[in-house]
Order: C-alpha cells, then structure tokens, then sequence
C-alpha cells in the first residue's frame, strides 16, 4: 500500500508549552470507540505543535472503500489484496483520508462505517499493512497517534503512552449526540448494541487486540468535560518527563 501525508503536517503550537520528550516524540493514546481519544489526541498535537494521526481513519478508509466496491467484511483475502495495494493519503491538519484519490465520506458515513469497521480491523493481513505505514509515519517523530494498539503494537517504544476509557453507556451517548449533530438517523440502543459489539470483537480479536499497554497512563473520561481530559493528559506529559 502506498500511503502518503498530504498537506499541512504541524499544528500551531498557541500554549507555547515546552517539552522535553525524549527523541522521537511520540505520544500513543489507545482506548475503545467514542472514549475521546481522537478529540484529545488532536487537542495536545495542537497545544504541542506536532502532527496528529488518527489511525482508526485508516481502518474506516479500508471498511468504506471494501463496502462501496461490494467486497463482503467477511471475506478475508480480498480484504488483505485492498489493504496491500490501495493507494491511501492521509491530511493530518484535518484527518481527512484520499483512498486512489477520492475522499472518504468519514464522517457523512460514520454509521454505516463503524458498522463494519471492526470486522474489516481485526484481519491480519489488513493490520500488517497498516501498521506499517503508521510506522513510517510515526518515525519521523514529533506526532500523537490515536488507536487500538499504538502503545502494545504500532509504536510500543513511545515515549508517553495513554489510555482513555469510559463505561460503554456513556461511550454510546457521546457517539449518539455527535450522530446527530452530523443529521443521522440513529437510536442510541442501536448504538450502545454496535458499540459493545466492537469492544467484543476489538478485545477478543487474535491479532493485536484492545488493551493498555503495561506502561500507560489510564485516564477514565466519564463524568469530565474535555478540557479536563486535556488537562490530565498534558500534566501526565509533563510528569513523565
């Protein structure tokens, strides 16, 4: 698979913060569906002045462009051909994700991905060749990486290492409200069932499988605002080094 970074690479930095991470600077969150990883993550690239690669974007891409080309999530071996020879961009400014050039509906098709996402995440095949080029992309140092297995597998040698949870009614919740606000159609019993559901299938998959790392920083988000995740995190950061 041919993967580039397209446009802008850096946030500005407008906190000034001052860091002292040790070379390469990479900050891994992991953490399960709509437990804030992803908001959080671009929030401290942002405040960091680094880059921001939001690796469950990469698996969607897979998932989307598996289903509008009528390639069952099932199906293994068509599914590892896509995710070898596809060619994927990934705008890090705004997550937005190219696959052979056209963009993916991430967020008008939210629903209708993550319906699939997980099926499609949890080959091996599919998690060899992503994790790969998020190798490549977190070598050049200086960035934050949200996932599923960015501290135990994609980058274990990370320098701060997070993990964010909550409990799945509250999860569900969140991704309902932002449904919504996106005008989708959605039942939040529907989403609390897909949601556990994707925990099920990310905790029991063989190949790199949901969990904290031994050495992550466990951060449970129910009950906080945002901005108080951010806090933690940050003073986390700071603390390690």
């Amino acid at each position: 698979m041919l993967i580039r970074e397209r446009g802008q690479v850096t946030f500005a930095n407008p906190f000034a913060i001052q860091t002292t991470l040790s070379s390469p600077n990479i900050i891994a969150i992991d953490g399960p569906a709509a437990s804030g990883k992803s908001v959080v993550g671009m929030l401290i690239a942002s405040t960091m002045g680094y880059r921001f690669l939001d690796t469950g974007s990469m698996y969607r891409a897979i998932a989307w462009y598996a289903s509008e080309n009528h390639i069952d999530p099932h199906n293994t071996a068509p599914l590892e051909i896509l995710a070898r020879t596809v060619s994927m961009e990934v705008t890090e400014n705004d997550g937005s994700v190219f696959v052979d050039g056209i963009r993916v509906p991430l967020k008008e098709r939210r629903g209708h991905i993550d319906s699939t996402v997980s099926l499609v995440a949890k080959i091996e095949g599919v998690r060899k060749a992503m994790v790969e080029q998020q190798r490549l992309i977190a070598g050049k140092g200086n960035i934050v990486l949200a996932g599923r297995d960015i501290g135990t597998v994609v980058v274990p040698h990370a320098s701060i290492k997070l993990y964010l949870d909550a409990p799945s009614n509250v999860r569900a919740s969140r991704r309902y409200k932002e449904l919504k606000a996106l005008g989708q159609k959605v039942k939040l019993q529907s989403i609390l069932e897909q949601l556990e559901m994707r925990d099920k299938i990310d905790v029991e998959r063989t190949h790199s499988p949901l969990r904290p790392a031994h050495d992550a920083h466990i951060i449970n988000t129910e009950g906080i605002t945002i901005a108080q995740v951010l806090n933690k995190a940050l003073d986390l950061i700071k603390l390690d080094h």
